[in-house]
């Protein structure tokens, strides 16, 4: 398993975001939850918490390539799945 940080401007470690790669997975966790998931190029999102607040939407934004937007019309057309990841 490998786990990383998000780096901020400055180049210091963004505390509580974490990007990890279990072999088979990446997975975007923000303060110990897991916000998104991906496997064989199929993306997941916590239905619960993938719009939880604005630092964890920055970092999933950043996790994803995407805003918010184009994520929301992705589940709308099925390209991504709300499901429980926690």
């Amino acid at each position: 398993m490998r786990v990383s940080h998000f780096y901020g401007r400055t180049g210091r470690v963004i505390p509580n975001q974490l990007k990890i790669h279990d072999g088979e997975n990446y997975w975007f966790q923000s303060y110990g939850t897991n916000i998104v998931k991906i496997n064989n190029g199929k993306v997941y999102l916590d239905e619960r918490y993938y719009d939880y607040s604005v630092t964890t939407g920055k970092y999933r934004n950043e996790f994803l390539g995407e805003n918010l937007q184009e994520t929301r019309k992705k589940i709308k057309s099925g390209e991504y799945i709300l499901t429980n990841l926690n």
